[in-house]
């Protein structure tokens, strides 16, 4: 995914600097992507993660060599399907949560021991539509 001739520098969000005159290429793919084989992109379906900056139809780029932690927002699957969600990783527990305050429709899932679950990737980027 090169996109030659593109061209990227700094951009002031205060006040106009005239001296930038210096830009670059930009690969989004060299950018974006540690691990070429494993890094797969995903467009979010959905609202229970918008507290944690993923808005319906943003695309994810997630990564299957990243290992996962506390904390991180993944890609799981759980019982034949998959969602995305912050990962609470805990000594003999985990629990998958959502990022939606104001709506009280999601709530945390704990991973039971009965369950099939994976943590199938990690979300390393978040892209965005600006308006």
């Amino acid at each position: 995914m090169s996109l030659d001739g593109l061209m990227v520098g700094d951009i002031k969000a205060g006040f106009p600097s005239p001296a930038e005159d210096v830009r670059e290429k930009l690969d989004l793919q060299a950018l974006l992507v540690r691990h070429k084989a494993s890094t797969f992109f995903f467009r979010v379906d959905g609202v229970s993660m918008v507290d944690a900056g993923m808005d319906e139809g943003d695309i994810l780029v997630v990564d299957r060599a990243v290992e996962p932690t506390n904390g991180c927002k993944a890609v799981c699957f759980l019982d034949g399907e998959y969602t995305v969600k912050r990962v609470e990783i805990a000594p003999g527990k985990i629990r998958l949560l959502p990022a939606n305050a104001g709506d009280k429709r999601y709530k945390p899932i704990e991973v039971l021991p009965s369950d099939e679950f994976a943590v199938w990737g990690v979300v390393t980027w978040i892209i965005k539509k600006a308006n």
